[in-house]
């Protein structure tokens, strides 16, 4: 014997009931076998919601009860040949008038008692089965609706009856086993022992199929649903979740219990006492292998089986200096929640006795305190026992798995892992078992510590980036054609799969939570993008709350750097070329790189200083590794070096600089690169790298240019200034040239003072041969004091400044 229960998807409709027909066939060519079906899809809670409306006295629970009749009515059409169905549409109407006069007394009285309501939900199962078993008929399967009335027996718990199974498996086994046609069993009802109706909690059908397998002895219990078994995690939550193979009924009973919706939690009682397996199936795609939950599972390797959570839980706490040692407090703590029938989900007390910490659902809280305050009236009055606190609106995530026991390290992949992520543990709950490990947070972190525990158990070989890029610019626009090139190469060769989520710019912007296609960006942010600013776009970036979130910054504009703190302070990691941030005051400076540290997220700025060169990270390198360093030097500046590279008799100066703003190699304003304030941004970051805490102000600049050349003032003035010097600066360049020398812009720090002045270099010195628009840097140190540490290439333009912010992007994975 085989018990197969269908649920209410899977008989939503005639065509899915004809699936149902399928897969019945199919067994039965093999197997003896029982089948417990749920209500039509939805049904119940309309039941539930017509109930309501008529207890209100709105006569709109008619409506409700003319579409019910309308939905069953059409699928006997659906299912029951012409010639058959007079006969099976008048007991359906049969049954559906008992309702109909069971609604209107409720709607004259405007009463609804749970038992009324236990009679009214019955309908849904009572009607499913009567129509699946005639439609059993109609294709060649002989085939009976079960009375509900003859199988299971209940006590008077109205809504959620507890089975008295003595009377319940002698009255299964006379009423089934006498009968040699297939049983169609309406899941979720009973009787208690004088013939009133109950039902067995929302899910009940699971229920009665493990009943109905236990006393039977039935050889499997097989439960149909929608999905391809028991998941990792939910997959309406987690994208990436998947089918468990094999569990053990412990694990199974945890992940049910803590939210794994595909099985109700009673269900596993009944089948663990007789070691029936059972066995999780898609009536969709019946040939998928589900999740066998049994007693001896096949041994796995990995730890942990799957992630599971509550939402809507409140946690409560009692404290105080009168608890320590004191007996029977726990037994008091617990008797008062037991006396309201209070279910605790979580419990956790500290080792020093001073607390006591349980989790329960949201609605009982208010109860609860009252309960637990008139319980230590005296002790509270007294001041030995605090006053009860409660924490709302959270959630309680659970890891499961019996390899998890005597497996290091899995507590602490857990904890940092939501750590990185800023997930924030309120409360921790483990079993010596070690088959749980329990949290509570908040419920707003939910999802996101869903999706970031998954990747980190069962994703392990998978680090998923979700990119959130402002600045569609010329640096922008290149970064995004390089990750667009490079994606599929990343996820192949280095687990790395990088997800555009958000896209905005100064005027609009575009989300994706599913990921803005990488092969059609430019075409979505086109076509789909709306009026934004950065202010919306960060609050959004916030409100979506992913796991291993990066805010790239491709501009220079100080509203998008001023929103660094609010994004590090909800854990977001920072990559930018934006200098602005790095290089306003001292304070702000240190404020971000320790908000970065202590949120666990990293706020990465490579690109501030030599574009794509590996020059912070190698500055970094050594400090770290423990090397002083004494003296920066260096050339900072594509753009002026390319100047004084490109500049000659035959081109001038102004020519040379609209060259260098053509080329982006040179700000739209060119006079932020000429005036030198450029660079001194880049010397002072390198220098706030040792530890200097040197301001702006601080940096002392020889300008090359006169003041006109630099003042505030409109581009046409700014270009005719330029032009008007640009003749003696042609006969000092040509003078220097004659000596074999060259100019440099260079910048240095060294004994805590830092300068920018034009120099003159000659052929035996590294910064001569420096070409076009490259970069140098020379690291004096302790270790490199004779000979300094150099770090030379190219230092401006779009492809590498491009190119760096990538590399940090793909740093923050690694």
């Amino acid at each position: 014997m085989i018990v197969l229960k269908f649920g209410g998807s899977s008989v939503s409709t005639p065509e899915n009931i004809l699936k149902v027909l399928a897969v019945v066939k199919s067994h039965s060519s093999v197997h003896e076998l029982a089948v417990v079906v749920s209500a039509f899809g939805g049904v119940t809670d309309s039941l539930i919601n017509t109930s309501r409306l008529a207890e209100k006295g709105d006569l709109a629970y008619k409506q409700e009860l003319k579409k019910l009749e309308e939905r069953h009515l059409a699928a006997v059409k659906e299912l029951i040949h012409a010639t058959r169905q007079s006969a099976i549409i008048a007991n359906v109407k049969f049954l559906l008038n008992e309702l109909e006069d069971i609604l209107q007394g409720v709607f004259l009285v405007k009463e609804l008692s749970l038992k009324t309501l236990d009679f009214i939900s019955s309908f849904g199962e009572r009607l499913s089965s009567y129509l699946i078993a005639e439609a059993f008929k109609e294709n060649g399967l002989p085939a009976f609706a079960a009375d509900y009335r003859q199988l299971i027996v209940t006590d008077r718990t109205y809504g959620n009856a507890k089975v008295q199974f003595e009377v319940t498996n002698a009255r299964i086994k006379q009423y089934l086993t006498n009968n040699r046609e297939l049983p169609v069993i309406p899941g979720f009802v009973a009787t208690t022992e004088h013939g009133e109706t109950t039902t067995l909690g929302r899910g009940g059908s699971d229920y009665t199929a493990a009943i109905v397998a236990a006393a039977l002895d039935s050889a499997s219990l097989e439960i149909w649903t929608d999905v391809n078994g028991m998941m990792t995690a939910d997959p309406r939550r987690v994208k990436n979740a998947i089918p468990i193979e094999e569990l053990s009924y412990e694990e199974a009973l945890e992940l049910s219990y803590f939210g794994a919706k595909i099985i109700y939690p009673p269900t596993i009682q009944p089948a663990l006492s007789k070691k029936i397996p059972i066995r999780l199936k898609n009536t969709f795609e019946p040939d998928a292998p589900g999740t066998l939950i049994s007693q001896n599972p096949r041994k796995s390797e990995a730890p942990v089986k799957g992630i599971a959570s509550i939402e809507n839980i409140s946690l409560l706490t009692i404290s105080g200096s009168g608890m320590v040692g004191a007996s029977g407090i726990a037994m008091r703590f617990f008797g008062a929640l037991a006396t309201q029938k209070i279910n605790v989900i979580l419990i956790t007390q500290a080792s020093s006795e001073h607390s006591i910490s349980v989790g329960i659902n949201q609605r009982d809280a208010t109860r609860a305190q009252l309960a637990i305050e008139q319980e230590f009236q005296l002790e509270m009055q007294a001041g030995i026992v605090d006053k009860v606190n409660i924490q709302n609106d959270l959630a309680i995530l659970a890891l499961v798995g019996l390899n998890m026991k005597n497996t290091p390290g899995i507590a602490g992949k857990l904890f940092s892992s939501l750590g990185r992520n800023g997930i924030n543990i309120i409360a921790i709950a483990q079993g010596t078992s070690e088959l749980n490990i329990s949290c509570v947070i908040q419920k707003k972190d939910e999802e996101k510590a869903l999706n970031t525990i998954h990747e980190a158990f069962f994703l392990s070989d998978i680090k998923t980036l979700h990119l959130f890029v402002v600045g569609t610019g010329t640096v922008g626009a290149t970064l995004l054609k390089q990750i667009k090139n490079q994606a599929p190469n990343l996820y192949k060769t280095l687990s790395i799969d990088i997800k555009l989520i958000g896209l905005t710019n100064s005027k609009k912007a575009v989300f994706n939570e599913a990921g803005i296609p990488w092969p059609n960006w430019e075409e979505v942010f086109e076509n789909n993008s709306r009026e934004s600013n950065i202010e919306v776009f960060v609050e959004r970036m916030a409100e979506l709350n992913l796991p291993n979130a990066i805010f790239v910054d491709c501009t220079a504009n100080p509203e998008v750097a001023a929103t660094y703190k609010f994004l590090l302070e909800r854990s977001i990691s920072i990559v930018t070329p934006n200098k602005i941030a790095a290089s306003s005051n001292y304070h702000t400076y240190k404020e971000l790189k320790s908000l970065a540290a202590k949120r666990g997220v990293k706020y990465l700025y490579e690109t501030n200083v030599g574009a794509g060169l590996p020059i912070i990270s190698t500055l970094n390198d050594l400090i770290r590794s423990g090397d002083k360093v004494l003296k920066i030097e260096g050339i900072f500046s594509g753009t002026m070096n390319y100047l004084f590279n490109t500049v000659s008799a035959d081109k001038k100066l102004s020519t040379v600089v609209q060259e260098a703003m053509d080329l982006g190699y040179a700000e739209p304003d060119p006079r932020i690169d000429l005036s030198g304030k450029d660079v001194a941004r880049k010397i002072m970051i390198l220098a706030r790298e040792t530890g200097d805490n040197l301001e702006l102000e601080d940096v002392h600049i020889n300008p090359f240019l006169p003041t006109n050349c630099l003042q505030d003032s409109p581009m046409d003035e700014f270009w005719q200034n330029l032009r008007s010097y640009e003749d003696t600066f042609e006969t000092q360049r040509a003078e220097v040239e004659k000596q074999n020398k060259g100019y440099r812009l260079v910048a240095s720090w060294e004994d805590g003072k830092a300068r920018i002045e034009l120099r003159e270099v000659d052929k035996s010195h590294p910064f001569y041969s420096v070409s076009g628009s490259d970069n140098i840097i020379l690291f004096t140190t302790e270790r490199y004091k004779m000979q300094p540490l150099i770090v030379k290439g190219s230092g401006a333009g779009a492809e590498v400044t491009a190119a760096g912010v990538f590399a940090d992007i793909i740093r923050i994975a690694s």
